[in-house]
């Protein structure tokens, strides 16, 4: 089993984030023009609804059977009897799942009324439970993951032009959207006898794996509050509108979170590695890499789209959407704040075995997002779940840093802030100058300022020798030079 670098892993992480972009940049258009708000706002509530169950049925193997199968991905029979062992798992989960999902769609009144959009998206349970992508992970296999992954997206592209034509159409949608996001689990569960046996050779050992996945799950579950809690609550207090609304104002933040954490989904399994081999000095290395990655990344993410909050609306969604422009603005604050998150209890805490500190974080970010949904939703719909997302973002965040005060001390000495800020400045006078002076229509307007925007941010670091802009800019020389 070959075992890529880190460099390679991203590419082909990069690639799929980039798939990411691109893809809603055409279908969301399309559905929003089609559906509609209420339509799409429809689709949106049943996808946050189901994540629920599949939350549950998953039952935090997801990113625990990262963990576990890296540590043994060397040795084909321990790694053998772990993913049987997680599977068999999964599989009781998803069927209780099911029972549950069935007796909720007959007793909650909100349910019984989109039963049939319910029932066809609560097929990605199943696929998920099959997909055991935990594993692909493990093993660092993101070419597969990769190519799997853009397959279906495409496949799903190809339907949803084909067969979403009207409003009445979004339980079609629905049905799309869960084929292109879970359809490869169909592949992955074939695929997964390259690297594992199923035959059964040693007795098998649930009890080992219990505590931890009990661990990643209520981690998931306080996660997964202030991530789709939103969405649900505002389905139930106010209207598919709203919902509407908000799921607009989340497409761009969705598709930037994935940008920033992007490097961090490979890292899991590496340095989950370095922990177990005592690698402390490469560990450390490798955290600051994604540390200079999310702050240099996510800043200029942030300032650019908040700058053309509008403008993204009107190019993803048309004028309909224009109310979502505010709780845009809003979100875009957690794409840093989840970046840095995501390395302090991902790629930190967790490899380290420390995921019960990650658990209070995402608990009391969960609590504060409920708290404040409640008090501000039915007075300020979509803006008032904004702002109740960014405090349970910024909450997690503080907690884990309070964790781990004394090891970010010697982190954050290796990243250049001071720089970032500077040409961060600068890039934006520029754009608010553009914006401001001319007025060539959303998209050419953003087109112009992203070379603008990111063209001088770039430059100005790489003129003080930013070290991530340096390097990256090294590797573009070499690989020019290699084709020569």
């Amino acid at each position: 089993m070959k075992i890529h670098s880190i460099k390679f892993n991203f590419i082909m992480n990069a690639l799929l984030t980039v798939s990411a972009i691109i893809f809603p940049l055409i279908t969301f258009p399309y559905i929003s023009r089609v559906l509609l708000v209420d339509g799409s706002g429809k689709v949106a509530f049943a996808i946050s609804v189901v994540s629920y169950f599949t939350m549950f049925a998953s039952l935090g193997v997801p990113t625990y059977g990262i963990r576990a199968c890296a540590k043994v991905r060397d040795d084909r029979e321990k790694l053998s009897a772990t993913v049987q062992e997680l599977l068999i798992i999964n599989g009781i989960t998803t069927a209780v799942i099911y029972v549950a999902f069935f007796l909720s769609l007959a007793v909650i009144p909100k349910f019984n009324e989109q039963r049939i959009l319910l029932t066809v998206v609560s097929f990605s349970i199943v696929l998920n439970t099959m997909g055991i992508q935990w594993l692909y992970s493990a093993l660092e296999q993101y070419s597969y993951i990769t190519f799997c992954a853009l397959g279906f997206k495409v496949v799903g592209l190809v339907l949803m032009f084909a067969f979403v034509h009207s409003p009445e159409d979004y339980i079609i949608y629905g049905a799309v959207s869960a084929f292109a996001s879970y359809g490869s689990g169909i592949l992955n569960f074939i695929n997964m006898r390259k690297f594992v046996s199923l035959k059964k050779t040693v007795s098998y050992d649930f009890k080992r794996h219990i505590r931890p996945i009990l661990t990643f799950f209520f981690m998931s579950a306080a996660a997964s509050i202030y991530l789709n809690l939103d969405m649900v609550m505002l389905g139930f207090m106010k209207t598919d509108t709203d919902v509407g609304y908000y799921n607009a104002a989340i497409k761009v933040k969705t598709v930037l979170v994935n940008v920033v954490t992007s490097l961090g989904t490979v890292l899991l399994p590496r340095l989950s590695f370095y922990i177990e081999k005592g690698e402390m000095e490469a560990f450390r290395k490798t955290v600051v890499k994604a540390v200079r990655f999310v702050v240099t990344a996510g800043s200029a993410l942030i300032v650019f789209f908040i700058i053309f909050a509008r403008e993204s609306i009107l190019i993803l969604s048309k004028e309909p959407f224009l109310p979502a422009t505010f709780p845009m603005q809003l979100l875009m604050l957690t794409v840093l704040l989840i970046g840095l998150s995501n390395i302090t209890g991902i790629q930190i805490l967790t490899p380290m075995g420390r995921e019960d500190k990650v658990l209070i974080s995402v608990v009391a970010g969960a609590v504060v997002d409920f708290v404040l949904n409640l008090f501000l939703i039915p007075h300020f719909a979509s803006a008032g779940a904004a702002f109740a997302t960014v405090m349970a973002e910024l909450v997690v965040l503080i907690i884990q840093c309070v964790y781990l005060k004394d090891m970010l001390k010697g982190l954050l000495t290796d990243v250049r802030v001071g720089k970032v800020a500077f040409a961060l400045a600068a890039a934006s006078i520029l754009s608010v100058l553009l914006k401001t002076s001319t007025d060539l229509g959303p998209f050419v307007t953003m087109l112009i300022a992203a070379f603008l925007f990111f063209g001088s941010y770039g430059g100005l670091l790489l003129a003080m020798k930013d070290p991530l802009v340096t390097e990256i800019a090294d590797m573009g020389v070499r690989a020019v030079l290699k084709r020569k």
